[in-house]
């Protein structure tokens, strides 16, 4: 498998370049050559598969060339030994659980996988990897379990200062040995900005290899495919899939399975009030803006970097997108109601980005009777309890990963918006003398 730079579609690379990478000098996307089409065999036999042996089917279709079938099958049985779970709401809905892994967030999949290869990777190469991450919530903290301890790799995670729960950074500050969080004055947006102009501008001399781990990196989008695969598989096909969505690499790695053949019959990009995409669907003008907080606080991204890669699987083609998604969007008002609501209705305790997702896929089915779907929930409800638990009145039971998160002192570098900053402090650890 090829992968090619979607800014300039001449530069192609293969698996491991293009992770290692993370990024290209002109900020362009890797992304596949092509999506490969599942085989009949593959489909029928998905009901009675594993989450681990649907990754490695799926998997060795992209990883081929750079990492053998056995390694292989090591990384997707380490990284997916947790269970993924559909809880059935009503006759027409069902929750796809995400967040039984270590951190209780869905990004716990994309983080150890990509660590695996890392893994694999480093086990050849001497050179120092940096690992640069930007997180508006819990892609720091998956990123800094899966990668702690990883020889010769260091992960650098930019924050938010005061725009992610107390959880949230007590799971990114607390770890210590290779990972360190930068606590940056500004937004989720900055350090987004920050990560990608690092990437793309600072000369390390070869002392270092700079990559990311934000979903811009391919390593972390592809293992995003492998739980749609299963969850179809076990729902049946012809569902609705509801995501919520702020970067847009979730529901780009949903449209990725449907064009190699999932028989998804329709998605749903469900956002908070950082709705750049479902203005997108409704008016075909395209216009990024600043991020706005809201007590989703994972989506609050206002030029999400996976759209790119999400038209692209759709040929670019408006037409051809309004025809297989849908946009919804909901503001904090509206997601503690349904909070609320849902909790009165079927008992079921959502996170407000699931709330989200959930509201996306009742609009949807609103608009279609007779449809049935599955809304993805991305975080455990836990690491939002100062919202849920007065919505509910019920206490939410933390899973033992959450509890664990609540101890440990924090360590964080406060650091100013601005690549300046982050590149000076780069050069002062690594590069200087």
């Amino acid at each position: 498998m090829r992968f090619f730079n979607l800014k300039n579609p001449d530069i192609t690379t293969g698996f491991r370049d293009a992770v290692i990478r993370g990024l290209s000098p002109d900020m362009g996307l890797f992304m596949p050559e092509q999506i490969p089409l599942m085989e009949p065999d593959f489909f029928r036999r998905l009901p009675n598969m594993g989450l681990p042996e649907i990754a490695i089917r799926v998997g060795e279709k992209y990883t081929d060339e750079d990492i053998p079938r056995t390694e292989l099958e090591r990384i997707c049985e380490d990284a997916f030994d947790f269970p993924v779970l559909l809880s059935t709401i009503d006759q027409n809905k069902q929750a796809l659980e995400l967040f039984h892994g270590p951190t209780a967030a869905f990004k716990d999949f994309g983080a150890r996988f990509m660590a695996g290869c890392f893994r694999y990777f480093s086990a050849h190469d001497n050179t120092r990897t940096v690992v640069l991450v930007a997180t508006s919530g819990d892609t720091g903290g998956a990123i800094a379990s899966s990668f702690l301890g990883v020889e010769n790799v260091d992960v650098i995670i930019l924050y938010p200062s005061g725009k992610v729960s107390l959880l949230q950074e007590n799971q990114l500050t607390t770890l210590g040995r290779n990972i360190t969080a930068l606590e940056v004055s500004g937004s989720f947006d900055d350090c987004q900005a920050m990560v990608k102009s690092a990437l793309t501008t600072l000369d390390t001399k070869g002392r270092i290899r700079l990559t990311s781990a934000n979903s811009i990196n391919i390593a972390r989008l592809i293992p995003q495919m492998f739980y749609y695969y299963y969850a179809i598989g076990q729902a049946g096909d012809g569902k609705v899939l509801s995501v919520p969505s702020g970067n847009f690499g979730n529901i780009t790695a949903a449209a990725m399975a449907w064009k190699s053949g999932l028989p998804i019959q329709h998605l749903v990009a469900a956002t908070n009030i950082n709705k750049v995409v479902p203005d997108y669907l409704s008016t075909g003008v395209y216009s990024p803006a600043a991020s706005l907080q809201t007590i989703a606080n994972a989506m609050d991204v206002g030029s999400p970097n996976n759209f790119e890669r999400f038209r692209y699987v759709f040929g670019n083609d408006l037409k051809r997108m309004r025809g297989e998604v849908s946009g919804y969007w909901f503001d904090d008002d509206q997601i503690r109601h349904h909070i609320h609501d849902e909790y009165r209705r079927s008992g079921y305790i959502l996170d407000p980005h699931g709330a989200v997702a959930s509201m996306g896929l009742d609009s949807y089915l609103d608009e279609y009777h007779g449809a049935a779907g599955i809304f993805v929930e991305t975080a455990h409800p836990g690491k939002f309890t100062d919202v849920v638990e007065p919505l509910t009145g019920v206490p939410v039971e933390m899973p033992d990963s959450l509890k664990a998160s609540v101890q440990g002192e924090k360590h964080s570098v406060l650091l100013q918006a601005g690549y300046s900053h982050l590149r000076d402090y780069i050069t002062d650890r690594y590069l200087s003398g």
